[in-house]
């Protein structure tokens, strides 16, 4: 149990280390040529749509779920 404790909060602190990282590097769209050395470490839009297009089709299942359990 403290082993999955410890995974648990190990990659919760990892996503909190990472997004603290990437909100303080500034953005090469913003800044141009000079920001690109400090570029950030997670792609947030690909990430962000990702995660729209799992709620959408876990949504989707989840209703297919409950109507056959309906019938």
């Amino acid at each position: 149990m403290r082993t999955f404790f410890g995974m648990i909060l190990g990659a919760l602190i990892l996503g909190i280390g990472v997004y603290m990282h990437d909100t303080m590097t500034t953005s090469s769209v913003a800044n141009g040529q000079a920001a690109q050395e400090r570029r950030t470490i997670v792609n947030w839009d690909v990430a962000q749509t990702n995660w729209e297009a799992l709620k959408a089709r876990t949504k989707e299942d989840w209703a297919k779920l409950t109507a056959q359990m309906k019938s």
